[in-house]
């Protein structure tokens, strides 16, 4: 049996940000390792610049609940860039603004996001009680991929024993508004026999400089039925 940290994701619209640094910033389907982690870090008071060793450190778990309200749709925003050859290599965007001064250009991106998004999130092999204090009193607001995406229902973490992550997920606490969902996969570090595996770019390396490494995740068949 294993101490399991679990807490459910909810918000109405949301973002689980794909590869960044061109026009278009889509959406994944679920949210990834970096996004997770920079959850927690948020909820401790971390900041990009701070150690997040223990949290990268952590066993992790999401599952998906189908609710049937789920829908994509697709935002236009504005933004500032830097010329190249005004700021070579910066380490933020903060610095290539400030070197760049006025000599600025304007352009349209395309953001996706998601709505009705519900997730169930499994965390171990760390100390988890400060971290389950830590989301039910966050330290910065805490939201569901973008600032302009807050959550729609507090986390509700708790920590249970169970045999499994899946095991340990059904004891997530669901808003009451989408009780009766259900989640049929969940993603997790891949292990050897397992046979859907797909590679995802969330392995934070330097949140400094937004450097990410691959990770091989496993899509595992599951049946996870919340009481509540």
């Amino acid at each position: 049996m294993t101490e399991y940290l679990v807490f459910t994701l909810s918000a109405t619209i949301g973002a689980m940000g794909d590869l960044a640094g061109h026009e278009r910033r889509g959406s994944q389907l679920w949210p990834g390792r970096s996004a997770v982690t920079g959850l927690l870090g948020a909820a401790l008071g971390l900041r990009r610049e701070d150690d997040f060793s223990d949290l990268d450190a952590l066993g992790l778990a999401v599952a998906p609940f189908v609710t049937g309200v789920e829908h994509v749709f697709r935002d236009y925003h504005t933004v500032e860039t830097v010329p190249s050859a005004k700021a070579r290599r910066p380490n933020s965007r903060p610095e290539a603004l400030r070197i760049a001064g006025r000599d600025t250009n304007t352009t349209i991106t395309l953001r996706d996001y998601r709505t009705g998004s519900l997730f169930g999130v499994a965390l171990w092999g760390g100390e988890l009680e400060p971290l389950r204090a830590a989301l039910v009193e966050p330290v910065f607001t805490l939201y569901f991929g973008r600032k302009s995406c807050p959550l729609s229902a507090p986390v509700a973490p708790r920590i249970v024993t169970a045999n499994s992550p899946e095991d340990a997920l059904a004891h997530v606490q669901l808003p009451r508004w989408r009780a009766g969902a259900v989640a049929v996969h969940l993603m997790t570090d891949a292990e050897d026999g397992d046979t859907h595996v797909e590679t995802r770019h969330d392995q934070a390396l330097d949140r400094s400089k937004w450097h990410f490494a691959a990770r091989r995740v496993a899509h595992r068949p599951v049946d996870i039925r919340p009481e509540c």
